[in-house]
């Protein structure tokens, strides 16, 4: 292993975005990233490099720290952006709702500024942390193994160039070039899991790094099991929409593969950023086998023949709603809009006057089918009728659920 960890980092940097013309880092302030900030300066020779800091504003001083980080990364000359983000809920785990708010507001400032990633600042001892974690969450193999160098979710690439670095090791090398970092308060409070996992460890004598390879052991095991999966899916075909899997493999497939690639057909329906619940999906193969149909976190699944169709719900592309933008329900790029018109699903009312027996979708997958609105009134069900000037397409094919059933 490089024994200076920046010039370690900036390996990864060269294998994970050398071929990059630009890249983004999310930077907290804390010794991490602030690390991350520095190494990726030095290792840019001449690419694009913009920092973007989330302020959550869910304590006191959070936007001081992000001025202290605009002040750092403009020293380095780097272009610096504040995103805020506000909750608009009490409601439900505030943790979760900041961390994909975090992503999805780091997403959003990428893309309007042409950024094909963005890097974060995970080390070895989030690796051990989120471990010990989930272990007590009693997480299968792949909420057990290491974080990923890469992934895509939120429309958007995630670099995790620090995966092989320990944070004493950042905060020493830090140290060492008398570079500041801000310490956050909430990282000594023991209300959080992750803080308590911080602590466990320490007070159990436990070493970061033999936490980590289990992790990637355990990604490993993740591996073999996702190619697995692949193999026995590798037959399935894309319907306008649906996907359809042939039963047999699945039927005779270990529960895992099983689960693997229904999660993954599930995702591919409704453009999910995450799984269902390994609970929810159990209950919903097990119903799946007492009584056929099941409905499964915006999907619904549906023996037809010798094969299982895997379409949107009906229900849930109801709920998306009239929309006059042209990707619709995660599912639909849809050319020829006018002025005025929307799009929203058809739902159950308006089959009754159009050919959706002929179309040879099910009745609820035809209802769920994209509707072109305008004052109220349908004027057009293209998945159903051709309608001219307007044109349906898309968004995932079948190397997207191929990517799926390998995704972690």
């Amino acid at each position: 292993m490089i024994r200076d960890p920046g010039a370690r980092i900036r390996s990864v940097l060269d294998r994970l975005a050398g071929d990059l013309p630009a890249l983004g880092l999310a930077v907290s302030g804390g010794g991490d990233s602030i690390a991350l900030m520095h190494v990726a300066a030095e290792w840019a020779q001449g690419r694009r490099v913009m920092v973007a800091t989330v302020d959550h504003g869910l304590r006191e001083g959070s936007a001081a720290e992000a001025d202290e980080v605009a002040r750092a990364a403009r020293a380095l000359g780097l272009s610096h952006a504040v995103l805020l983000w506000r909750r608009d809920t009490q409601v439900g785990n505030l943790m979760a709702q900041a961390r994909d708010a975090r992503l999805r507001l780091l997403s959003g400032w990428a893309r309007r500024n042409d950024l094909p990633a963005v890097a974060l600042g995970h080390t070895a001892d989030d690796l051990a942390e989120t471990l010990l974690m989930r272990l007590a969450r009693g997480s299968g193999v792949d909420g057990l193994s290491a974080m990923a160098e890469w992934r895509d979710a939120f429309d958007m690439r995630w670099l995790r160039p620090m995966l092989g670095t320990g944070r004493t090791e950042l905060r020493d090398w830090l140290t060492a070039r008398d570079i500041t970092w801000i310490d956050d308060p909430t990282n000594d409070n023991a209300d959080y899991d992750r803080i308590r996992a911080r602590q466990a460890i320490a007070a159990l004598g436990l070493e970061v790094s033999g936490l980590a390879r289990s992790a990637a052991h355990i990604a490993d095991a993740r591996d073999a099991l996702a190619d697995y999966a692949a193999l026995l899916s590798a037959d399935a075909k894309v319907d306008r929409g649906s996907l359809i899997l042939s039963r047999g493999p699945l039927r005779d497939a270990p529960p895992e593969i099983r689960r693997r690639i229904l999660v993954a057909a599930c995702r591919w329906v409704t453009g999910a950023d995450y799984p269902p619940r390994r609970a929810t999906l159990v209950h919903a193969l097990e119903a799946m086998l007492a009584q056929g149909r099941v409905t499964l976190d915006g999907a619904m699944i549906s023996p037809t023949g010798g094969g299982l169709r895997v379409t949107r719900e009906a229900a849930a592309a109801l709920r998306t709603g009239p929309t006059p933008d042209r990707v619709w329900d995660r599912r639909w790029r849809v050319r020829g809009l006018a002025p005025g018109q929307t799009i929203a699903a058809l739902g159950t009312e308006p089959l009754a006057r159009l050919p959706w027996r002929d179309s040879g979708l099910l009745r609820d997958e035809a209802a769920a089918s994209p509707g072109i609105w305008q004052d109220g009134r349908l004027i057009a069900a293209p998945l159903l009728r051709d309608h001219p000037g307007i044109t349906l397409i898309p968004v995932r094919g079948a190397a997207d659920f191929r990517r799926l059933v390998k995704a972690h």
